[in-house]
């Protein structure tokens, strides 16, 4: 089983997160932010990973650094789960509709950060969820998983839509990279022979 946990403490937040890279879709969080929550059950449902977050924050401010740590936990706990990244994939590659809206993610787990974002999120808001928070969350996570990811989207115009759909299709193409391909007997998915943040 391939499952990372993280503590983060700051004077801001604390922030628990477990990833099981190999679970059933089990989503146990409570991070404070309800719309939040809501998106990491799309990710645990869809990647058929069990997530379980428990995080206290500065809310009463904004949900920013909230957001951010537990972006920021939840790569480190992706990082760690994955290990050497012996026998997985490495890349995925899918899109998810959800109504009008249509989402396209491609990623890479590479070793090497990066996060390309082309989403228009029409208003400012869904319910008291600051929508700018979506591409910081995913820019967090990035940086401590060493991820490549693109993020495209190809149609939509109801916000809650094009966010849902996004980590739908980020989901997807997680659960695709990280899985294992058969007839690679278990070798690292890599030219060089190594895959790491070094």
């Amino acid at each position: 089983t391939r499952v990372g946990s993280v503590s983060r403490e700051t004077k801001e937040t604390s922030v628990e997160v477990s990833i099981n890279l190999d679970g059933t879709g089990i989503c146990d969080c409570d991070t404070g932010i309800p719309f939040l929550d809501h998106m990491l059950d799309q990710l645990a449902s869809h990647g058929l990973f069990d997530v379980r977050v428990k995080a206290k924050g500065d809310t009463y401010i904004d949900d920013h650094h909230t957001n951010e740590d537990i972006g920021l936990a939840m790569g480190t706990a992706l990082l760690k789960a994955l290990g050497d990244r012996r026998g997985i994939r490495r890349f995925g590659d899918f899109s998810a509709p959800l109504d009008e809206a249509l989402i396209h993610v491609v990623l890479d787990l590479s070793g090497r950060p990066y996060l390309g974002y082309d989403v228009v999120i029409p208003t400012d808001r869904v319910g008291n969820y600051d929508t700018q928070l979506v591409e910081h969350f995913f820019q967090s996570m990035v940086n401590t998983s060493g991820m490549t990811l693109h993020i495209r989207q190809l149609a939509g115009q109801n916000s809650h839509h094009i966010i849902e759909a996004t980590f739908k299709a980020f989901a997807r193409a997680l659960r695709q990279a990280t899985e294992y391909d058969v007839r690679r007997l278990g070798s690292i998915p890599s030219s060089k022979g190594v895959l790491s943040r070094a």
